[in-house]
């Protein structure tokens, strides 16, 4: 592996961002499926000139946290990405994946979410590692159980411009350093 791989796993490659990913989020956050339960598509310029700076600022403030493209191992291809967005202190971190739609039921969220479990607790070593969806997003909320993490709490939020579903309110999950165990149902 090289220094901006963070990990592989029999299918994912997960490398840094950079500069030349623009086309690649841009592309994921144009399906309308996949913004399913975040809103609405994110603008070219948004992406370019705040999200992935911001990215690319992360992994220097946070070693070993932010987020990580995520590549099919074999072909090379954009997947999508995963992440451990670090706390302001760097004690936690919010587990997240989002994947294009052509690559959804196989398991992938699942396959690069507890390698990332692994890194966090074993490497990193942050004290929680949590994770949030809409309520109704049951595909998710599966990647979460499997991956490891437990419910916590159902709780609701206010949006100005809410997508279907945000009725029924949020879910947050979590894993804590003290409860980890590589042996752990579904942390293989």
């Amino acid at each position: 592996m090289t220094a901006d791989v963070l990990l592989e796993t029999e299918r994912l490659r997960l490398r840094r961002f950079t500069p030349d990913d623009v086309d690649h989020l841009v592309d994921l956050d144009s399906d309308p499926e996949v913004m399913r339960f975040l809103g609405r598509p994110t603008p070219r310029a948004t992406v370019r000139d705040e999200q992935l700076p911001r990215i690319l600022a992360q992994y220097d403030r946070h070693p070993g946290l932010g987020r990580w493209a995520a590549l099919d191992r074999q072909s090379g291809d954009f997947l999508g990405w995963f992440a451990l967005d670090p706390s302001d202190d760097g004690t936690e971190a919010e587990l997240g994946y989002r994947l294009r739609r052509s690559v959804w039921g196989r398991g992938l969220a699942t396959e690069g979410s507890r390698p990332l479990l692994r890194h966090a607790f074993d490497t990193v070593g942050v004290r929680r590692v949590w994770a949030e969806t809409m309520t109704v997003n049951t595909r998710s909320r599966q990647v979460m159980a499997k991956a490891g993490l437990r419910y916590v709490r159902t709780f609701h939020l206010h949006f100005d411009d809410p997508v279907p579903g945000t009725e029924h309110g949020e879910v947050e999950y979590e894993l804590l350093r003290s409860e980890w165990s590589p042996s752990l149902p579904g942390t293989r």
